[in-house]
């Protein structure tokens, strides 16, 4: 099929799906499917692709697992290369959508997810058996989500961020802990679960700072001149967090034995940032909810 019919056939699917709550026809009739969009690799727009899936078994139950198949295909499809480089992805069922980290299996692990895979939809190891290369199985773990009940407004709203980050950080430095980064000096190794939910973590943090310093921060200076000094400082605190991240990024791809220690520090300034911030910033942002 060529790109441009690929394309619309993909489209079509996409509209049936989202105006039937994810029931669809055709050669995908009675099938489960969801719609994963990523992140463009290259062009940073969002790109969206109907998919098969399975349900993981095991204690991560609620995760869901999709295969980079591309019918066999010698080449990993679009959206695998776009989520390795931007891991946070949005998932759409039949009756919501939510936020997960896409993290492909390794090793011994992909084998005994793939054999799962492969018992419940067989097709899948034709498709393997066409191809030279390992098809990749991505485990989509879904991410932190707010509590029920919790506070409305600008306010809640900068707390269920404040929440992401702080969940996404603690995943991070377990995984560093348990071992997820190895170095003996020169160059380490890091598993994709940890890079995966260390690069999402950074890539998602600098855009919620780059958003107050653009957005936020000056709508309230111009309202509360008397915050302009805590705006300066926390301006400040924001680019200190942002070179321990960009030193954090860098260091994926050699950690070596300065890799945990990276981790930490990064986690104490933010965990100090967030605090600081929080205090100051909320007691102003339920004002504006009055």
């Amino acid at each position: 099929m060529p790109p441009t019919s690929f394309a619309s056939f993909n489209q079509s699917v996409i509209d049936e799906f989202r105006a039937n709550s994810g029931r669809v026809g055709g050669p995908f009739e009675g099938s489960e499917l969801v719609l994963l969009t990523t992140t463009g690799a290259r062009s940073g727009k969002p790109h969206t692709v109907p998919l098969g899936f399975v349900r993981q078994d095991g204690a991560d139950g609620g995760h869901l697992l999709v295969v980079a198949s591309a019918g066999g295909a010698d080449r990993h499809p679009a959206w695998f290369h776009n989520l390795l480089a931007h891991p946070l992805v949005r998932v759409e069922t039949g009756t919501g959508e939510y936020e997960a980290v896409a993290v492909p299996a390794e090793g011994a692990r992909r084998g005994e997810l793939f054999a799962q895979v492969v018992r419940a939809v067989p097709g899948y190891g034709d498709y393997q058996e066409r191809t030279a290369r390992p098809i990749p199985v991505v485990v989509l773990q879904r991410t932190h989500q707010a509590p029920p009940g919790g506070e409305e407004g600008i306010a809640g709203k900068l707390l269920d961020v404040h929440g992401w980050l702080r969940a996404q950080l603690a995943l991070v430095r377990e995984e560093v802990r348990g071992g997820g980064a190895a170095g003996g000096g020169g160059r380490g190794s890091i598993g994709l679960q940890l890079r995966q939910h260390c690069l999402a973590f950074c890539q998602s943090l600098e855009f919620h700072h780059r958003s107050e310093d653009a957005g936020l921060f000056p709508y309230l200076a111009e309202r509360h001149p008397d915050m302009r000094e805590f705006f300066h400082r926390i301006g400040e605190e924001h680019r200190v967090i942002a070179r321990l991240q960009e030193e954090l990024v860098r260091a994926l791809d050699a950690p070596g034995e300065g890799f945990s220690g990276r981790v930490e520090r990064l986690s104490r300034e933010l965990e100090a940032h967030l605090d600081h911030e929080e205090a100051q910033l909320l007691p102003v942002l339920r004002t504006l909810e009055g």
